[in-house]
């Protein structure tokens, strides 16, 4: 039997959102998806016509549509913001407005309406840069941009809402990475592979920098499995969110090897190295979240790969280069969204 009936997904057109509201309908919640739909409104569309979904194009910023949107809700996965450094960057005020600012009169909103479980994506960002091998939960959080900084904040403001009747757990994901309808092509493992299938070859910057990864269908599980634990087991939690911890330069070689694989007429794959600017590196422990919560991810960098590349022969993502569909920030400057 499920603790929960009726869930709102904030930001439910997005990259993660886009595999996740199937799955929520799939075990049969009512899912309220609130999202302003700049990737297109189609995002949704292989369930729209799923009697338990009600899609709302909104902002989180409009305090009365948030209310409205909460009315029979008894839990909220909070997914909406601006999400990653580069988008962060653009604009830090609206950044602040959406990511932070924002954040307060939801769970305002959320305790009114009677929820009883929030469940708030932070990010493993917020490390910043450690030597450390072993990243835990309790580790200096030392975050180096406008984005990781917003998720640190509303990290912070939780404690001032957990109650017995309001449940509180935070996740931090690593880098998500594979297939969604609403495709990302500016996170690590997806750039690699669309320029090595596209391109026969990839441009790594920097390489050395460490980041932890994790499949998107790993990342949807575990949302599903948090609406489902007891708040026993996750209340007042923080969890990191992760599977492989790789250097940039072992991605790409990742990824190289797998569509090699897939196709040997495509290769060789050339690997090319340059330098960048982004100091951040970081490696996280899933040590708690496998003793806790038992979750242990069941895909891999090579399973993304592959989705990708399926997804790619099936040309389902036109244009995969120059469409801002598939880049945050190319997106947000062409609607004027900054």
């Amino acid at each position: 039997m499920k603790k929960y009936n009726k869930i709102l997904v904030t930001g439910g057109a997005g990259y993660v959102g886009a595999v996740l509201v199937p799955k929520l309908l799939d075990a049969g919640y009512e899912v309220k998806v609130l999202d302003l739909y700049i990737y297109g409104d189609n995002i949704l569309q292989s369930c729209r016509e799923n009697p338990r979904l009600e899609e709302i194009k909104g902002d989180i910023r409009d305090t009365d549509l948030l209310r409205s949107s909460l009315e029979a809700c008894d839990a909220v996965i909070h997914l909406a913001c601006i999400s990653n450094d580069p988008s962060a960057e653009l604009n830090a005020e609206l950044t602040k407005s959406i990511n932070q600012d924002a954040f307060i009169p939801l769970l305002d909103a959320c305790k009114s309406s009677g929820v009883n479980r929030f469940i708030f994506a932070s990010s493993s960002s917020v490390y910043g840069i450690s030597e450390n091998p072993n990243v835990t939960e309790d580790h200096p959080r030392i975050p180096v941009s406008e984005y990781n900084k917003t998720k640190a904040f509303c990290e912070d403001q939780l404690e001032k809402f957990y109650s017995d009747d309001f449940s509180i757990v935070t996740i931090r994901p690593a880098t998500v990475c594979g297939y969604s309808p609403r495709l990302r092509l500016d996170l690590t493992v997806n750039i690699l592979t669309n320029h090595a299938y596209h391109n026969g070859e990839i441009t790594v910057f920097g390489g050395e920098q460490y980041r932890p990864n994790l499949h998107i269908d790993d990342m949807t599980d575990l949302y599903l499995q948090l609406l489902e634990e007891a708040d026993s087991k996750v209340s007042g939690q923080i969890f990191n969110a992760g599977y492989q911890n790789q250097k940039v330069m072992d991605i790409a070689q990742i990824v190289k090897n797998t569509i090699e694989d897939m196709d040997p007429k495509r290769a060789p794959i050339k690997i090319k190295r340059t330098q960048t600017d982004d100091i951040r590196s970081y490696r996280i422990s899933t040590e708690k979240i496998q003793q806790k919560l038992n979750f242990k991810p069941k895909r891999n960098i090579q399973n993304a790969v592959i989705d990708l590349c399926k997804a790619f022969e099936r040309n389902e993502f036109p244009d995969p280069f120059e469409s801002s569909m598939y880049y945050n920030v190319k997106r947000m400057k062409e609607i004027n969204f900054v």
